[in-house]
């Protein structure tokens, strides 16, 4: 957890950034948006993937905005925004000019998994399991 008052207000705009980023994307997920459906049919895994993603998506950003879970938020988000940028990359492009994206949808997947990144460095001594052992200070 960040120890100074300015970690701690970095901290929280860090993980409000990303929650938000990560709800407004449920909008699209949930109501079937063409963008959504065009992505999830090119992954061929229209609807279940568009929907499962949506409540991983939804969860993650819960547990990023409750301080005790954070850590467990900002490393289920890593793992989605990395399977979001590796879709991009071997299957759906950066940009997708079927539905006007100009690489919008890819830059928020970086900025997500960047985002969590930071939020898990900063908070790395409560990462389920390993953080205790992995980061835990001795004096």
């Amino acid at each position: 957890m960040p120890s100074s008052k300015a970690l701690t207000i970095f901290d929280w705009l860090l993980r409000i950034l990303v929650a938000v980023i990560l709800l407004q994307t449920l909008f699209f997920k949930f109501t079937g948006a063409r963008e959504s459906v065009y992505i999830f049919s090119t992954l061929g895994a229209e609807p279940w993937g568009r929907i499962g993603s949506g409540v991983v998506e939804l969860i993650a950003a819960i547990l990023l905005l409750v301080p005790r879970t954070a850590a467990l938020g900002a490393l289920l988000t890593a793992g989605v925004a990395t399977g979001a940028i590796l879709s991009h990359i071997t299957k759906l492009g950066i940009k997708l000019p079927a539905v006007d994206d100009h690489g919008e949808l890819f830059a928020l997947g970086v900025t997500v998994l960047v985002g969590s990144l930071i939020v898990l460095y900063l908070r790395r001594t409560q990462i389920p399991v390993v953080g205790p052992i992995l980061f835990s200070q001795t004096s």
